[in-house]
């Protein structure tokens, strides 16, 4: 008796941590979810609910890993399933935002801005999928603390924001459509480059932290609150970030050779 319960008690845990194993990819498919109606979204003209939808994406994104290692669930398909939703939602996603809202306009101002336009949406989408396999096959060699160029829902986050923020405002005019597509081709040439941004893993959500870090909640409200600026602010200064903070260690470096006198 006392074996078959015990029998019982270990089926019931392989039970149980198949179903937790599920958990971080549903999670993941949350990801894929939002990547599709975004693009949906898209297609339909809403860019109100394709932009909601990218964000809603860069929330199941976040929450997939952290689950994934809280339960000690991780695996080379999640890993596999990871990237591929990651590609949808933060590659294919904010590219066709792009040409939705501006190759279609930017056509009725000459073919050159058209072509220019189709380019920049497909260099993002590109160089989504150029910064995902490199993550992959890097992540061993690479600092647990800094990401290698920047991350792709970062990415999404500046240009799906400011497609957002343009169709609010209206801001369909040629300087407007320039704007989404030079923004698309810089955002995808930080997601390739070597530029280290902070990741955020260094951070222990179970110990204690500065009261300080009690700010980011009022910051959290706001950025809902006044999306979609907010929102794309946020996450384009996260963006450039990295090649100022390079900048300005190049130009104090300089100033601190040997043999200047200061």
């Amino acid at each position: 008796m006392g074996a078959e319960i015990e029998g019982d008690n270990a089926e019931e845990g392989v039970r149980r941590g198949r179903g937790v194993y599920w958990l971080p990819n549903l999670l993941t498919t949350g990801t894929l979810f939002g990547g599709f109606y975004a693009i949906v979204a898209s297609i339909d003209g809403n860019y109100q609910r394709a932009g909601i939808a990218v964000f809603v994406a860069m929330l199941f994104d976040g929450l997939d890993g952290r689950v994934a290692r809280w339960t000690n669930t991780q695996s080379d398909f999640g890993k596999e399933y990871d990237s591929l939703c990651d590609m949808v939602a933060f590659g294919v996603a904010p590219a066709i935002m792009t040409y939705q809202w501006g190759v279609v306009r930017a056509v009725d101002y000459g073919s050159f801005w058209g072509r220019f336009g189709w380019i920049a949406a497909f260099f993002y989408a590109v160089a989504a999928g150029l910064r995902l396999a490199r993550f992959n096959s890097r992540t061993a060699m690479v600092s647990k603390s800094h990401f290698e160029g920047l991350p792709s829902p970062s990415a999404a986050g500046t240009v799906a924001g400011f497609i957002w923020l343009a169709s609010d405002f209206d801001l369909a005019g040629l300087p407007g459509l320039v704007l989404a597509f030079l923004i698309s081709i810089l955002i995808g040439a930080l997601m390739v480059s070597k530029f280290p941004y902070w990741s955020g893993k260094d951070l222990n959500m179970r110990g204690r932290i500065p009261w300080m870090y009690a700010l980011f909640i009022p910051l959290i409200y706001m950025l809902v609150a006044l999306a979609p600026i907010s929102l794309f602010a946020f996450f384009g200064i996260f963006a450039i970030s990295a090649p100022i903070y390079w900048v300005f260690r190049k130009l104090t470096h300089k100033r601190r050779e040997p043999g200047v006198i200061t």
